[in-house]
């Protein structure tokens, strides 16, 4: 029984039998069937695993593109926003369609001496009654 659970190994393994079927063919003719079609099984599995390894490689170069072609792509869209913001101007309400917040100011920080408005008082803890 195959204690092999990755790929490689069960190839190996097939590989193995098939050798030794092939070694031993005079002493075994009534496998001769099998081992024909379990040979046929090995190409097959071999083809798959160099097919696999195919698909491998070219999802890492795409990979390596797509990260070459978004850095580009988020650099020119800098570029964008910032003409963008020459041409309507930083507060124009229009840059909201590109995507763009517009300036609006900022939150006027309060000046010192001036009073706070006045929030929720802390309560000071206490013993609580207990009914």
């Amino acid at each position: 029984m195959s204690s092999e659970t990755t790929y490689t190994g069960k190839l190996g393994e097939l590989q193995r039998l098939n050798s030794a079927l092939a070694a031993n063919g005079g002493d075994l003719p009534d496998l001769e069937g099998s081992r024909t079609k379990l040979a046929g099984m090995q190409t097959q599995a071999q083809d798959a695993v160099k097919r696999q390894a195919e698909l491998r490689a070219e999802k890492q170069e795409l990979s390596r593109q797509l990260r070459i072609i978004f850095a580009e792509s988020d650099r020119l869209a800098t570029v964008v926003r910032q003409t963008l913001k020459a041409h309507y101007g930083i507060r124009a309400e229009k840059l909201v369609e590109f995507g763009v917040q517009p300036f609006r100011g900022r939150k006027a920080k309060p000046v010192e001496g001036t009073p706070q408005p006045p929030g929720p008082t802390p309560q000071p803890p206490g013993p609580t009654t207990a009914k």
